[in-house]
């Protein structure tokens, strides 16, 4: 049988520590000298830092709390912040700076100092002013849009018409080959939601009256041409591939497919084609579409009144005009008669009476679409003047002394200044006097028209017409 010591209690001599045994262990006063040390450590407290040397284990920090901020020295690791949640305010970092990696996202407000405060809803400064460099990419102030009559909110020549070309809405042109197409100006209703909750009343519509059919020849498009001196001067750096110029609009059928839609260069060598197809989710809603237009190295645009690109955007295309090898949302060389890429779908054009709508186009220098641009009407139907006007009512009158023929002449200013020297038609029947034998035009330029009368004697005369300029691309 082994021996043993019972004792309660080992002391050494004074001033220097205490042994003491007992049931839950052993009570050690003093300094411990141990050349090793196992078992676990959790209940060692209060260790004087000046006591603890050398390397320490790796260990979590996971129950680390209310870490004064005096005992962290050093350099941090990167963390990530994306616990970092519900930070009061007086939580927030006043000064110095906070590096902390992986954050991505602030919960609720940040305020940065007294004045600006960042939340869901903007940026607020206030006392301060904010300096930005640009907005989208692009300059600061004027005007965004480069699509002119983008709202269907003028047209001039009518409503509503079952004739080919530029026939209602202004600037766009509805071209068919089968059946039979209305075109026309529509009215939003109060409860359209998408381009009414933008501020737009009006779209652009064609109607599959007699269904225009699936055959690989058939087209129903709407066109509408730029010109070549507005995306020239518009400020995007075509040249780059990494500058782009954004169009976005809104469209809604009463046919829910895939529809097909490209722009063509005009000034650009043999003509490059940018061809992409939009899906229409659900018959009858609106969606909003975004198409991201990149520049090129070889891209030419010429600064002058021509056709720079054309879009044609249609309800139904035959597959005699689509390409698989034009790739989609990206500049193609041109392939003779071929518009779009991929292939056609032609419920549309099949279903009689099936309606197709647009509006909101914005055509804009930067990679974003940005909010529709409302202006007045004034300011839109000045824009339109540039390429088509209608006058209702010019007049002219005189007494002539003698009892010989004359001719008379009138002209009439163009404000604003037509594209270029437009064709001029008078419409209606001329009202004039017996003393006047004929009405016609004189010296047109893109800044005024003239008219002629002939005066058959030297009585008194007048004449009434009304007359069209049109100076379109």
């Amino acid at each position: 049988m082994a021996s043993e010591i019972r004792v309660n209690k080992i002391e050494n001599r004074s001033g220097l520590g205490t042994v003491t045994f007992a049931d839950t262990g052993v009570d050690l006063a003093g300094i411990v000298t141990a050349t090793t040390f196992s078992g676990s450590g959790a209940s060692l407290t209060n260790l004087p830092a000046a006591n603890v040397t050398g390397t320490l284990p790796a260990i979590s920090g996971a129950n680390l709390t209310n870490l004064p901020a005096a005992n962290l020295t050093g350099a941090l690791p990167a963390i990530s912040g994306a616990s970092l949640t519900g930070m009061a305010s007086t939580d927030n970092v006043r000064t110095g700076i906070l590096d902390v990696a992986g954050i991505s996202t602030f919960r609720n407000t940040m305020n940065v100092g007294a004045a600006v405060t960042i939340s869901e809803s903007g940026i607020e400064a206030s006392g301060i002013g904010i300096t930005v460099a640009n907005i989208n990419g692009a300059k600061i102030g004027g005007r965004r849009n480069i699509w002119v009559n983008g709202n269907m909110e003028v047209a001039q020549r009518g409503t509503s018409s079952t004739s080919t070309g530029l026939q209602t809405v202004d600037r766009w042109t509805a071209n068919w080959n089968n059946g039979t197409i209305t075109q026309a100006q529509l009215d939003l209703s109060n409860n359209d939601t998408g381009p009414w909750e933008q501020g737009i009343r009006h779209a652009f519509r064609l109607t599959n009256t007699s269904a225009a059919g699936s055959a690989t020849g058939t087209y129903v498009e709407a066109l509408y041409k730029v010109e070549s001196r507005d995306l020239a001067t518009s400020g995007w750096d075509y040249n780059n591939a990494n500058s782009f110029i954004t169009l976005s609009y809104w469209a809604r059928s009463s046919v829910a497919q895939a529809f097909p839609a490209s722009l063509r260069a005009e000034d650009w060598g043999s003509k490059y084609y940018f061809p992409w197809n939009f899906t229409l989710a659900q018959a009858n809603v609106w969606q909003k579409f975004v198409i991201r237009i990149p520049g090129n190295s070889s891209m030419t645009i010429n600064n002058d009144n021509g056709s720079g690109w054309i879009l044609w955007i249609n309800p139904y295309q035959g597959s005699d005009f689509f390409s698989g090898s034009y790739t989609a949302n990206d500049w193609n060389a041109s392939q003779s008669g071929k518009i779009f890429a991929g292939t056609p779908t032609t419920t549309w054009g099949t279903t009689a009476g099936a309606t197709w709508d647009i509006t909101g186009f914005q055509l804009e220098v930067g990679s974003e679409a940005t909010p529709f641009e409302n202006i007045s009407y004034h300011d839109n139907l000045q824009q339109c003047f540039r390429y088509y006007r209608v006058q209702n009512y010019s007049r002219a009158s005189g007494r002539l002394g003698g009892s010989v023929n004359y001719v008379a002449m009138v002209s009439f200013p163009l404000s604003p200044h037509m594209r270029d020297t437009p064709t001029v038609a008078m419409y209606g029947s001329a009202n004039y006097n017996s003393n006047v034998s004929s009405i016609g035009t004189v010296n047109i330029s893109n800044d005024h028209v003239g008219f002629t009368a002939n005066i058959s004697d030297g009585n008194y005369y007048y004449y009434n017409n009304g007359w069209t300029a049109d100076a379109e691309l």
